[in-house]
């Protein structure tokens, strides 16, 4: 697959508020199972499948975000997350719901029999931050047009 201006995918960088930097540290490394990078009393860097997320204390911008439908169900619009292979998205379903993680969406297909099928769940974080993760069986169909 090759992306805008890369034949090589690289690691994204995402800046984002909490409100409580402990919460933050025990959903990113406790629960996801990041590990964690350099920090400070104001922020802390966090390794999401070789991508970095930095989880800034900024209590005021903790707010939930606006959903819009897609596929006939509500999604925070303002959300990020990873695309994992179909086994990894299925072990973190799992390990997230052992967890007690509250999902948005539960994990579940979407887009069955179209182009761009795919495996998907949402959930927040602590902070009300949410996360998307997604597999798709056929990873051509990332960016396939209906």
């Amino acid at each position: 697959m090759r992306l805008a201006n890369t034949a090589t995918p690289r690691p994204f960088h995402l800046a984002f508020p909490v409100h409580d930097l402990a919460a933050a540290r025990a959903f990113y490394s406790g629960v996801l199972g990041c590990p964690e990078g350099r920090s400070s009393p104001e922020w802390v860097d966090f390794d999401l499948y070789g991508h970095q997320v930095v989880a800034h204390l900024a209590p005021a911008e903790c707010r939930p975000a606006v959903t819009g439908q897609v596929d006939g169900q509500p999604v925070p619009v303002r959300h990020f997350g990873v695309v994992l292979p179909m086994d990894e998205w299925r072990s973190l379903a799992d390990k997230l719901t052992a967890a007690g993680t509250a999902f948005i969406i539960e994990p579940q297909i979407r887009f069955k029999g179209l182009a761009g099928e795919q495996a998907t769940l949402f959930c927040l974080d602590p902070s009300g931050n949410a996360l998307e993760f997604k597999a798709f069986t056929d990873l051509t169909q990332l960016f396939a047009k209906q």
